[in-house]
This record gives structure tokens, C-alpha cells and sequence, in this order.
């Protein structure tokens, strides 16, 4: 059913769906099919080929199960075809009361209990209904896995893939085809492994090819059902990549993309005027987007044109000479065209044509040289207090919880409000290196890792024996993280704690009890009142009201 928001396939997904076209196997058959049109869920990344999404029925009555109906299945559950005996996740027939199962594929084309294909084998072969393992003698390079067979009763050990003796390709795609990219030769259709004299690749866009594919011999060219199908155009006119026409050149090339300034091998669009070389995937290079390295958006440019620049993602030496992205902002900032565009670094979002908002980002006013009013606290005035021979260790920073220690620090004029300088500047939004979205400084929520003189360590430790954690004095394993100062070790729980994002002196509730956050610095450590032993940790909570109850660990609260 049709919406104006979208297609309704309630026996196959649980989300509306777009009419799509997508040359990847569908995810409700697990086949290719030759016409590309489909739905698509852009949400869960669900592709249903248009023939599966308009056939399937809520139940239908099988030849090969006719004493009960079956029903449409569309709850991910691993099971296993009880036609073919290949698994399936997602869609499928189900008999609940036999726990008979039919994938979509084989609801449609059910492999035959006996087969004659001579072409495969001279004589006839046996479905064998028993999953097993066993050596394919097909030659299509893969060993069968705990599945079906088909199996020659007059040859001794002689067993095959269903999808090597049974499928509907002759039915689905001609066994040959003869293709615009290649007009000299027909190329015919091939399952299984490619030739061992081809590099398995497609000639156009580089990918490898699945088990079905085209291939002529004569000239060893091979193309993927995807290029096959739908082919990319073999000239265009992109004015975001180029200024002039460009063509496609169909032969193992090595060249350099104009656009990213990486080397390619294959199937370049060229511009014959300029001498200008693309990658097939660099036309669609976004021309304005954020990034996760730096604070303001960057643009993309056919010459960066900075002499001696540095990537600012990988940090590698940037070629002036090729495309890449620059800050308008920042002269000098630029990044590769791969690594602006990679997955950790670009959350998809292209910006042109979307106006750049002026964000406040500025975390303080300035009231005089020495006073601010701070966003996390705008009921008072702060003042600078220019540190640097007194060590505080009394005050502790309200943003990170560190000690105030030697650094610089503004403190509330009116109440114990405390931020070191530098983390009163830390602006209110930004981007940052693990996530793909711009940040929030928040007020409510604080993490700490107490690295000040510890180093946090990953990987076993040169030299042999065991090693022990300098606080609990109980075995470590150096092959996971854990802190070291100088030849000191210990438990990275042993450094932190539970409660090391809590701000020492405050009040918590905590399942249905009030707890006062304490630091654990004192001369003689407390007894916990659940594992009965001395507190090791650095912050523990003490129950309100009695003077002798403290908690070292949620476990010890629990």
C-alpha cells in the first residue's frame, strides 16, 4: 500500500519504505535479481526487490509441506531452509506446528529432489536432505559448511552445492550478453570462483565480483551483475566535479585521481581536454560538509594550492597539486578528499546550499580583566586567581574534579563554586574525533579519568613473571588496559572506581538511601560495610546519618 511518506509492506518489514533502485542482492531472498526496482528502508538499511515485496502473501499453500499453510516470517531469527538447507535471517515461510521453513527463493523455485545436469556431472544427482560438510566438486572453490548436497549415488564421494547444480540463471539472466563496454566479444555468464589468470574484480567499478558474473576469456574481462544491469554512463557532464565533459575509459589504468590524489587502477572518468582523471566514486564528492576534526565547515577544491600542508585527519603530507578540502576560515587548514569523506569523520550531511548558522559558542561574558559570569553558572561572578606557587588541594574544579592544584582558577565570588581557567574556556559546542555529531557542554553530567600521573596502558609488559596491583596487591593481567607510573601497576577499577564521576562533598540518593560523596584521602582508610574491607578506592560514598557506614563499590552497595 502507498502513502505520501511511503511504501506499506507489512509482511516484509516493519518500516515504511521508498521505491528504490538497487542492484545488491535483496535482503529479502538473499538473490540478485535482473531488474533492479525495490524498496528500500534508508533507517535499517533494507533492500526488498519489488517482485518479493509485491508477491509475498501473509501465507501460502507449498507443494512441498500441502498438510498445512505457511507463514510469512519477517522476525530476525536464524534458521535453515528445509528445501535448499542454506540459512536465512530475515524473511522466510514458516509451518510453526511441523517447524518447517521455505526461504523466499525457494518458495518460488524449489530445487528438484533429482536433477540431471550433464554438463555438471554425467549422471543424475540426489538431493541429500542432510546437512553435512564436504569438498564441492564443482570447483567453485568453497567448501559446503553443515548444508545440502546434491549427491551422485554411482560415484563415490562426489557431492555438490544446490546453488552449483540448481539455480535459475538461465531463467533470471542469459547465459550471454553482449555489453556496451565490451563490444568485440559477448561475455557469458559465470558462477563460482572467477578464473585464477583474472584478478576477480570487476573492470568498471573494481569490486569483486559475487559467485554470478560475466566474463569473456578471450580478453580477460569481467564485469559484476551490478555493472552488468546497470552500467555507469559512459559520458557526463558534472560541473561539481568538472568544468568540461567527462568519458569513461573502460581498461586497467593506473592513474591519479585529480580529485583525491589517490592512485587507481581501473575505469577512470577522463576528460580529454584537461587531461583530467577521476575516480568513478570521487564524483560525487560532497562540496560543503562539517567534520569531526575541526570547528568550522570546510570546502571541497580541484587545487588545494598550500604549499607544504599537512592533512588535518591523518597528518600526512597533502599533495598541493590535487583536489582535497580547505577551511575558509583557517588558511593553511586542509584534509584529503578520502579521509574529509570517511565514515568516523563526515556524518553524511551535505551543507551547500544549507546556510551556516553563527553559533554562541563562547562559554563566559566578561564583566572586567578579572571577572566573568560563566554559562554553568550565571547566578554569580567568578574571579581569577593567578596560581602557580600554592598548591590547592582543598578545592577541586566543578567541570573536571580534578584538584585546582597549581593552575590558574576562577572562583565564585558569593559561594564554592570553582573552575580552572582552562576549563571555564572550553567552548559550548564543538566537534570532536569520536563522534560524528557536534557536541554539547552540559552541566549535569561529569566523567573522569584520573590520568594526572598515571599512564593508561594497553598490551603485555616487556620481560616475564607476574604482576601486581600497587592498591588491592592482588595478581594483574598486563594483555588488558591497566595504569603504570615509573615500575608501579595497577587494576585500571582500582584507579577509578565507581563513583569517580561524583563531586567529592555532595549529597546523592541512591536506591532509596542518602549517600554523601567522600574523598577517600585520609590517613587511616574506612572499613566498608559491605565487603568488610578497607576502602581503596579514591571516592566513596558514606551513608547519611551514621558517622561509620561508608560503601567503597556499587557491588559492595547492591
Amino acid at each position: 500500500m502507498d502513502s505520501d511518506e511511503g511504501v506499506s509492506l507489512p509482511w516484509i518489514h516493519k518500516h515504511l519504505m521508498v521505491p528504490w533502485n538497487d542492484m545488491r542482492k535483496g535482503d529479502c531472498c538473499g538473490r540478485f535479481e535482473a531488474i533492479s526496482a525495490g524498496y528500500y528502508c534508508k533507517s535499517c538499511d533494507f533492500f526488498a526487490h519489488k517482485k518479493c515485496g509485491d508477491e509475498a502473501s501473509e501465507s501460502i499453500q507449498h507443494p512441498s509441506h500441502s498438510i498445512h499453510p505457511l507463514w510469512l516470517q519477517s522476525i530476525p531469527h536464524k534458521n535453515v531452509c528445509n528445501l535448499c538447507g542454506s540459512k536465512f535471517v530475515d524473511i522466510y515461510y514458516r509451518c510453526e506446528i511441523c517447524n518447517f521453513n521455505v526461504d523466499l527463493h525457494c518458495a518460488k523455485y524449489p530445487p528438484p529432489e533429482v536433477i540431471d545436469v550433464s554438463v555438471t556431472h554425467p549422471h543424475k544427482l540426489t538431493l541429500f536432505k542432510k546437512r553435512i560438510t564436504f569438498d564441492c566438486d564443482a570447483k567453485c572453490g568453497k567448501r559446503g559448511d553443515y548444508e545440502f548436497a546434491y549427491k551422485c549415488h554411482e560415484c563415490d564421494d562426489i557431492s555438490f552445492h544446490v546453488d552449483c547444480v540448481w539455480n535459475q540463471l538461465e531463467v533470471e539472466h542469459p547465459l550471454e550478453v553482449n555489453h556496451s563496454y565490451h563490444s568485440v566479444h559477448a561475455l557469458k555468464l559465470l558462477t563460482g570462483q572467477p578464473p585464477e589468470y583474472s584478478d576477480g574484480k570487476c573492470r568498471l567499478c573494481g569490486k569483486k565480483v559475487d559467485k554470478v558474473f560475466y566474463h569473456c576469456s578471450s580478453c580477460n574481462f569481467t564485469l559484476d551483475m551490478c555493472c552488468v544491469l546497470n552500467p555507469p554512463q559512459q559520458s557526463l557532464l558534472d560541473l561539481r566535479a568538472h568544468d568540461h565533459q567527462l568519458s569513461l575509459v573502460p581498461r586497467l589504468d593506473s592513474f591519479t585521481c585529480n580529485a583525491c590524489g589517490l592512485k587507481g587502477d581501473r575505469s577512470p572518468y577522463v576528460c580529454f581536454q584537461c587531461d583530467f582523471k577521476i575516480h568513478q566514486d570521487c564524483l560525487g564528492l560532497p562540496r560543503i560538509i562539517n567534520i569531526t576534526r575541526h570547528d568550522h565547515r570546510i570546502s571541497r577544491t580541484s587545487v588545494l594550492g598550500v604549499v607544504g600542508s599537512v592533512c588535518g585527519v591523518c597528518r600526512k603530507k597533502v599533495d598541493w597539486t590535487y583536489g582535497g578540502y580547505s577551511c575558509q576560515r583557517c588558511p593553511g587548514y586542509v584534509v584529503h578528499s578520502k579521509c574529509a569523506t570517511r565514515q568516523d569523520v563526515w556524518n553524511e550531511k551535505e551543507l551547500e546550499g544549507v546556510p551556516e548558522e553563527i553559533e554562541d559558542i563562547e562559554p563566559y561574558i566578561v564583566i572586567d580583566e578579572n571577572t566573568i559570569q560563566h554559562f554553568s553558572h550565571k547566578e554569580h561572578y567568578l574571579r581569577l586567581n593567578v596560581n602557580g606557587v600554592l598548591y590547592e588541594v582543598s578545592k577541586r574544579c566543578n567541570a573536571c574534579i580534578h584538584p585546582i592544584g597549581l593552575q590558574s582558577f576562577y572562583d565564585c565570588i558569593d559561594c564554592d563554586f570553582v573552575l580552572h581557567q582552562n576549563c571555564a574556556a572550553h567552548p559550548k559546542n564543538r566537534w570532536h574525533m569520536l563522534h560524528s555529531e557536534q557536541l554539547t557542554l552540559v552541566t549535569n553530567e561529569v566523567v573522569m579519568i584520573d590520568g594526572d600521573l598515571l599512564s593508561l596502558c594497553y598490551g603485555e609488559e616487556e620481560g616475564s613473571g607476574k604482576y601486581w596491583c600497587d592498591i588491592c596487591e592482588k595478581e594483574t593481567n598486563p594483555e588488558t588496559w591497566f595504569y603504570k607510573a615509573h615500575s608501579a601497576i595497577f587494576h585500571k577499577e582500582c584507579v577509578v572506581g565507581d563513583f569517580s564521576g561524583l563531586m567529592p562533598r555532595t549529597t546523592i540518593e541512591y536506591l532509596d538511601r542518602s549517600f554523601e560523596v567522600v574523598l577517600n584521602d585520609g590517613t587511616t582508610r574506612p572499613f566498608c560495610k559491605g565487603c568488610e574491607s578497607r576502602c581503596i578506592y579514591p571516592i566513596i560514598l558514606k551513608l547519611l546519618g551514621n558517622s561509620d557506614t561508608y560503601f567503597c563499590s556499587d557491588k559492595c552497595i547492591c
